[in-house]
């Protein structure tokens, strides 16, 4: 397993070590001790979550607020996907700073988001499975997020502006200075 931190404290890329042969793949999806070695991070997760989506959907930004915040281990089982974690971390120096990358089936790269950060995605290919664990259940009444589009991020999804698909919530969600 390879882990390396982005520019963002805390947010970590980890590719995990893949073993091909004829008969086709193994790898670990997570392995609480190596994972809390190599980041320093607690690798208690208490629920798994998994989501399908087609083309051009874009989920989020969304994160959980106070008690209920989440740090989230996410990967992409089948197709590809841009993620994007958000540092909402009040008093970070990289406060509404944003890291993406690709999260496919053929990579198996996996993204760790820390507790406050707000997380989204976008799905590239025709189809996408997309999983992650959680630290800490999901709360509604502690639900938050960011429109997917606030100029002051500037995040680039990947998908033309006419191909997006995105929830009656998530259109409806104010910039990064409502929260």
């Amino acid at each position: 397993m390879k882990v390396t931190e982005t520019n963002l404290k805390g947010c970590f890329l980890i590719e995990p070590a893949v073993f091909k042969d004829s008969r086709g793949y193994f790898f670990e999806t997570f392995n609480q001790s190596k994972f809390e070695a190599l980041t320093g991070q607690s690798g208690h997760f208490v629920q798994d979550n998994q989501s399908s989506s087609t083309y051009g959907v874009i989920r989020g930004l969304h994160f959980q607020k106070g008690d209920s915040a989440q740090a989230k281990l996410v990967r992409a089982i089948e197709g590809s996907v841009l993620d994007v974690a958000v540092d909402i971390r009040e008093g970070s120096p990289t406060y509404g700073q944003w890291f993406s990358v690709e999260l496919s089936a053929e990579n198996n790269l996996q993204l760790y988001i820390p507790r406050g950060f707000a997380h989204g995605f976008s799905v590239l290919t025709e189809t996408a499975v997309f999983a992650y664990k959680c630290d800490n259940n999901y709360d509604k009444a502690s639900e938050g997020g960011i429109a997917y589009n606030d100029p002051k991020l500037g995040i680039d999804w990947g998908i033309p502006e006419a191909s997006r698909s995105l929830s009656e919530k998530d259109l409806a969600l104010g910039g990064i200075d409502s929260l």
